[in-house]
């Protein structure tokens, strides 16, 4: 398919002047890294029903947020990024009944592609978060229970910049 969308361009009037060059770098083979250690074996489980193995740069990752140290991905889309920042979540709220997290995303598609992916590993690992979507649309009257009973809740930019003026209301969540 790619070959021959190459081809369409190379031939084509308008394209055709303007490429100075097309090169077809050959894939790499995927590096892993298996974890060491699995605090929660619920999250073993999820890895392995799911046939999910980790790469070298999840574990990485994993590590260093299992050490307290902020870490910043850079890689492309479907590489694993939420994956490495998210075990590390689970393994805090698996162990924590009071913990919560805030998953921060620009777009509604993310933010609902995350709260499939979370909803899929609770339901496979039978550890729960009540993680609820708290965005523009969210009713107001749902709005009291999602800050007071789930520990993840997915939002965007402009909804924490409403919220912090609220932050006493927040205080529970926030806090752990």
């Amino acid at each position: 398919m790619i070959k021959s969308i190459l081809n369409s361009l190379r031939e084509n009037k308008r394209f055709k002047k303007r490429i100075e060059c097309i090169r077809v770098l050959p894939s790499k083979e995927p590096v892993y890294k298996e974890l060491e250690e699995y605090p929660l074996p619920e999250i073993k489980d999820y890895l392995l029903e799911k046939n999910i193995r980790i790469y070298i740069h999840q574990n990485e990752v994993i590590y260093k947020l299992r050490e307290g140290k902020n870490v910043i991905i850079t890689t492309p889309t479907a590489s694993g990024k939420t994956l490495a920042f998210s075990i590390p979540v689970y393994e805090k709220l698996g162990q924590n009944k009071n913990a919560t997290a805030l998953y921060i995303y620009p777009t509604k598609a993310l933010a609902n592609d995350q709260l499939k992916f979370i909803k899929e590993f609770e339901n496979l690992s039978n550890i729960s978060f009540n993680c609820q979507i708290y965005d523009g649309d969210t009713p107001n009257h749902k709005r009291p229970k999602i800050r007071d009973s789930s520990r993840i809740i997915i939002s965007n930019p402009y909804e924490l910049h409403q919220v912090l003026p609220w932050h006493s209301k927040w205080s529970k969540f926030l806090s752990n």
